[in-house]
């Protein structure tokens, strides 16, 4: 009989092979800026994604371990709405602020793990976890482990997920 997992499985993608689902939230519609790109903020569309993306993943029954955001405030900001609704706390991540990341350093050791952060930086990093050449839209959500793309998820999606 094979030992018993410590690791919580994600409810919604069974069949996982690593035990967990690392999900990549893209930050929402932000304002427009000329001046320090780090401090724009959501624009109210992107507030409203952001609930919306957390809605839906509460809806899709998923139990978050951990979420790590870039720490510029529209990825913070969206980090912060999504997770309300999903009963985790937010911690910030200076890998996430722009630039090559891995995505299993990251989430290492974090069982079921939401990242929040930006373009191109989440699409290079979903192809290199599972290989997928992908586009997240502002606001939407991939969910992958190595080798495996579970979900790409568009705003539009998550609204009819939530019932938005």
């Amino acid at each position: 009989m094979p030992p018993a997992r410590s690791r919580r499985r994600c409810r919604n993608f069974r069949g996982s092979n690593v035990g967990f689902v690392i999900y990549l939230l893209r930050h929402g519609d932000a304002e427009k800026g000329t001046g320090d790109d780090a401090a724009r903020r959501l624009s109210s569309k992107g507030e409203r994604q952001a609930e919306v993306a957390g809605v839906a993943l509460a809806a899709l029954g998923v139990e978050l371990d951990a979420c790590r955001s870039s720490p510029k405030v529209r990825a913070l900001d969206t980090a912060t709405i999504a997770c309300r609704r999903l009963g985790v706390e937010v911690e910030i991540s200076e890998a996430l602020r722009g630039g090559d990341f891995d995505p299993l350093r990251i989430a290492s050791g974090h069982g079921e793990v939401l990242l929040v952060g930006h373009e191109p930086d989440f699409s290079t990093a979903v192809a290199a976890l599972t290989g997928a050449r992908v586009k997240l839209r502002k606001g939407g959500i991939a969910a992958c482990e190595p080798n495996l793309l579970h979900a790409l998820l568009t705003p539009k999606q998550l609204r009819a997920i939530a019932g938005a």
